[in-house]
């Protein structure tokens, strides 16, 4: 009969494993265990009028349509970025390369009221989007009826802003490990035998990133989800314009109403649950695609 664990002449399996469920357990299982049975408690009819109010759902709508917008550019950018760093070598690399775990170890209040005050009406950043870039921005979205005022902070603009640049980092260094795996001499070979630069990117460097690239995506997607520090204080906080759901959670916590907070992260869940897993079936059909090339 075969057996079921591949045998490794390091032992060690039986308590690796036992450790490894049971942290699973405590951080991840138990806690959405305790929020579905606490919010299920009161019954799906109760979850669902809570739920199903203008209010919430313009939460959600807002926190995960930025959060999606946010991953995205991390995705494009974070590639970009995490190419140049682990390709070239140029004055101040290192200090960029420092940069980039900014996100890491900088509290998340701290960066929000930092990315506030640069970007209030009167920061450095505001004044020059005031006095710049809306100019530009009704002369080329003009004609395409969009309109930007120029106010970044205390708009769903500060909220992109701050998701990503808490969300960039997991991109960036989830893809340069394997940038720098990849063999210069296989991006010769593409360009010995023809191939132009677009061809050699799109058939040989984006194939080989493209899971952890998914996988960068998946992570930077599910901390914008939940970010609430960096957020809160850019983002004004207006119920159905700048109101994030982590932030509802929290004022239905602070008004006792559990079966509140408890029905809104629920939502939450669900949704992430579901947006994670559709990035996880890309992420196989990509590996599998890989296998076949």
């Amino acid at each position: 009969m075969r057996a079921l664990v591949n045998k490794s002449p390091m032992p060690g399996f039986g308590l690796g494993m036992g450790i490894t469920l049971t942290m699973l357990s405590l951080v991840v299982l138990l806690p959405i265990a305790a929020l579905l049975t606490y919010g299920f408690s009161f019954g799906p009819g109760e979850v669902w009028r809570v739920v199903n109010t203008e209010r919430v759902w313009a939460a959600l709508y807002l926190s995960f349509r930025i959060s999606l917008f946010a991953a995205l550019f991390n995705l494009v950018f974070g590639v970009v970025l995490a190419w140049v760093l682990a390709r070239y070598e140029f004055p101040g690399r290192r200090v960029v390369d420092a940069i980039v775990d900014l996100p890491f170890a900088l509290p998340t209040a701290v960066a929000g009221i930092a990315l506030t005050t640069l970007y209030a009406p009167k920061g450095v950043f505001g004044a020059f989007s005031r006095d710049y870039l809306a100019p530009l921005g009704n002369t080329l979205l003009g004609p395409f009826g969009l309109h930007f005022s120029g106010k970044i902070a205390y708009t769903q603009w500060g909220i992109l802003i701050a998701l990503i640049f808490v969300g960039l980092p997991f991109v960036v260094r989830t893809v340069q490990p394997v940038i720098a795996e990849i063999e210069r001499e296989v991006e010769e070979a593409s360009a010995t035998l023809g191939a132009g630069r677009a061809y050699t990117i799109r058939r040989v460097i984006l194939p080989a990133l493209a899971p952890a690239a998914l996988t960068g995506f998946a992570l930077s997607l599910a901390r914008a989800v939940g970010e609430y520090g960096s957020v809160i204080f850019i983002a004004g906080n207006i119920p159905m314009k700048t109101e994030i759901a982590p932030l509802l959670i929290v004022i239905r916590l602070e008004e006792f109403d559990y079966a509140a907070a408890s029905a809104i992260g629920i939502a939450m869940l669900l949704i992430s649950f579901s947006m994670l897993l559709v990035i996880n079936l890309i992420q196989i059909w990509s590996r599998r695609r890989i296998g076949h090339v």
